[in-house]
């Protein structure tokens, strides 16, 4: 690779001749969690005192605690105040999820390193903000993930950590500008994130409401009847083609199968089979009928409909889509078999749903749920646009190649 004037070829890449390069243990002290007899699981706590921070809490740049979370008590952090964490210390779990670390910030001071944990504790020479995210680029993932040692579960220890090469700039202060640049970058997207939960949330409860006729639109007052499946659709059972006609380049019609190539209300092009024995086409739902089943999909393409799915017919009904994902869990009623779950067609067709007779009142109803899904995905493609923007940010700027002192 060429050399851009002003730069230089490093361990960790190319970065400006003014920058330099570093490893770990030269700027921060690294410590392991206390070890064997000096904190017994006996010692922890449900309630009382300060979360253990273990491979578990320790997310993709944040720490995240749950009700299953240890605590320690006092009595404890007084015996062993070397293991308290502070703010800018960065936290690694030593087993598994070996790539993944989070900055300690001001809410999580006090919290205690658990015996799966390392820690590192930068200098007073290097902004924390900045050496976290260095610790989340791609290259350091990578790095980590390949040096762990370990096959079955990779492994991490102060050895391993203390050779990670950082590339520096010259001054703190630009580290401060680059890590400033990137959390505006987050903010964005932590804001993005809130906002597609809140509206993922108004319509659960909007789809809990109006499909139950809990409230009703302006203008319709008519009755809801339970209807079967079987009355108001067309019900196609899947049928698997022989395994000598699969292929992965592409070659006939998507192989859906089951739970797992319905995805978040997704159907995904995984295999391909140019023998179609049952064929479904683009506005089917799909639902898996063996183990997990009721996962609930609708297809915008032909498809083969493999053992594990069958297709339910009915053109321009988006009410009855939105009905039977408000009905998801009750699929697992129907599950019986010794060796798997499933369920038969007959318990497909004698489905019951309850629907306005009006159709206009379906439509009214499908219109509003389809609106909200519209804003939804338009949101979820702002997000990972922001999240594309932040990640090409940070091969940016975490390598000079755009500076901004």
């Amino acid at each position: 690779m060429d050399v851009k004037p002003g730069y230089k070829q490093t361990e960790a890449g190319m970065i400006p001749e003014d920058w330099e390069v570093k490893s770990a243990y030269e700027f921060a002290a690294i410590k392991t969690g206390p070890f064997g007899t000096l904190l017994k699981a006996s010692e922890y706590s449900k309630r009382d005192g300060v979360p253990l921070i273990s491979v578990g809490e320790i997310r993709e740049g944040f720490v995240r605690i749950s009700d299953h979370t240890p605590r320690v008590p006092e009595v404890v952090t007084r015996r062993l105040p070397q293991f308290i964490l502070r703010r800018g210390d960065i936290v690694f779990g030593r087993k598994g999820g070996v790539e993944r670390s989070a900055l300690i910030r001001q809410p999580q001071e006090g919290w205690f390193l658990g015996s799966d944990g390392i820690s590192i504790r930068p200098s007073q020479d290097c902004h924390d903000e900045y050496l976290a995210l260095q610790f989340r680029s791609a290259r350091v993932q990578g790095w980590l993930l390949q040096n762990a040692i370990g096959t079955t579960m990779p492994s991490l220890n102060q050895e391993i950590l203390r050779n990670v090469v950082i590339p520096l700039p010259p001054t703190k202060a630009e580290q401060e500008a680059i890590a400033e640049a990137l959390s505006d970058a987050d903010a964005l997207i932590e804001s993005l994130d809130q906002l597609l939960a809140k509206k993922r949330q108004i319509k659960q409860g909007a789809m809990q409401e109006l499909l139950t006729g809990k409230r009703r639109l302006p203008g319709f007052s008519g009755e809801w009847k339970p209807k079967r499946l079987g009355e108001v659709s067309e019900i196609v059972m899947g049928q698997s083609p022989s395994s000598a006609h699969y292929n992965d380049r592409g070659e006939g019609l998507p192989l859906i199968q089951g739970n797992a190539d319905i995805s978040s209300r997704q159907t995904i092009r995984r295999v391909f089979t140019t023998e179609v024995t049952k064929r479904g086409y683009p506005g089917d739902i799909l639902i898996s009928v063996r183990a997990p089943v009721g996962e609930i999909s609708r297809t915008g393409f032909d498809v083969c409909l493999g053992r594990g799915v069958c297709a339910i017919r009915c053109p321009e009904n988006d009410f009855l889509y939105y009905a039977l994902i408000a009905r998801e869990q009750a699929w697992a009623k129907l599950s019986k078999g010794s060796t798997f779950d499933s369920v038969s067609s007959t318990d497909v067709e004698q489905f019951e749903i309850e629907q306005p007779i009006d159709e206009t009142e379906q439509h009214a109803i499908a219109a509003i749920l389809s609106d909200m899904d519209a804003e939804i995905a338009a949101l979820e493609t702002k997000l990972a646009k922001a999240r594309q923007i932040k990640q090409g940010m940070m091969q940016e700027l975490l390598t000079g190649r755009i500076r901004l002192i």
